[in-house]
């Protein structure tokens, strides 16, 4: 947790360059919402009175933080701050047992019970607001076409604070490669299957960031609880998510392609670690078997991410959360809150 920390403080530190005070403000919103939350609920749902020191709640609320505007109301950062810590994690178990990856979850609570704030075009015109601003950065790069894209890479205030600096992004992502917190199979086969998904087919640059595909391939869809555990299994769910992106991109879905095409996935990671899961030493691999098990994994893949689109065309989104808050309410009390002093 500690070295995620430490990959997320390039990442941060563009963010409070661009909106000084006021990145700090919703900072602090999700950080004392994620570890208050985390605190109590552990205490009631877990009897565990320590396990805020673990981090993983302080790396949930910086997660969130990277997917919010700036202009985000400290109310609705700190509703989905407490959703993702409970929601995410607590009914699940705690650390280890999440199927979802929390932050994503905390996200798409806020886009449910608060939608029209979350959805509103003016939640993203902050440029009034930005302390610094890249032009202040780099005030001679405008004479040069290659200077300014360049520029960009470093620090471009716009998006959401996680997407302020590819550059930082990358080197969090490499700090975490070099200590071996997550593996190469993930980031490069969602990354590849992505550009030659968005390069055949001439994807308009302006219906993605690619910041943002960055910022959920490096910090969220290698989280590790909720990907699969087998290195074949990694790079089909790499994969997957890949093109899932690219269809929800092309479906119209602007906003929450990557968080969609993660959840989707993650809710098939521990079927992909089955059906990729490595033989016994000295037995044989039936092929044909195993093609037809991939198939029929891509298969109910393909038809979930259909509903998706078609919930999200009809505006229908609300009830899947809905649906997801009575199921993992339902397990907590009839099967979950049974394994919780179980180690993962």
């Amino acid at each position: 947790m500690l070295d995620v920390v430490i990959a997320l403080l390039p990442v941060l530190f563009a963010a409070w360059l661009a909106y000084g005070n006021t990145f700090l403000f919703l900072l602090s919103t999700v950080v004392v919402f994620a570890l208050s939350t985390e605190i109590i609920c552990s205490m009631i749902f877990l009897n565990n009175k320590r396990s805020f020191l673990d981090g993983s709640a302080l790396v949930t609320a910086l997660l969130l933080l990277c997917t919010l505007s700036p202009l985000t109301p400290w109310y609705v950062a700190a509703f989905g701050s407490f959703c993702a810590i409970l929601f995410g994690k607590i009914i699940w178990g705690g650390l280890g047992k999440n199927r979802l990856n929390p932050a994503l979850v905390g996200r798409e609570f806020m886009s449910v019970f608060f939608a029209a704030v979350m959805t509103s075009p003016n939640l993203w015109k902050s440029q009034h607001l930005v302390h610094i601003s890249s032009s202040d950065l780099f005030s001679t790069a405008r004479l040069d076409f290659l200077l300014d894209y360049l520029s960009s890479l470093v620090f471009k205030t716009s998006g959401a604070m996680g997407e302020y600096s590819i550059l930082a992004i990358i080197l969090g992502g490499l700090y975490l490669l070099i200590r071996k917190r997550i593996s190469w199979h993930i980031p490069l086969t969602l990354l590849a299957t992505w550009c030659i998904c968005t390069w055949l087919n001439g994807t308009d640059p302006l219906s993605y960031s690619i910041a943002g595909t960055l910022l959920g391939t490096i910090f969220m869809a290698t989280d590790m609880p909720s990907s699969p555990t087998t290195e074949f299994g990694k790079i089909y769910y790499g994969t997957l998510i890949g093109i899932c992106a690219f269809i929800f991109v092309k479906a119209g879905i602007r906003f929450e392609y990557m968080s969609f095409s993660i959840l989707l996935m993650n809710g098939f990671s521990e079927r992909i670690s089955q059906v990729f899961k490595p033989i016994n030493w000295g037995a044989r691999t039936n092929y044909h078997q195993k093609l037809e098990a991939v198939i029929l994994l891509t298969i109910h893949i393909a038809i979930v991410a259909a509903a998706i689109i078609a919930l999200y065309y009809y505006h229908l989104l609300h009830y899947a959360v809905y649906l997801y808050l009575a199921f993992i309410i339902y397990k907590f009390n009839y099967s979950f809150s049974k394994k919780i002093h179980n180690y993962v």
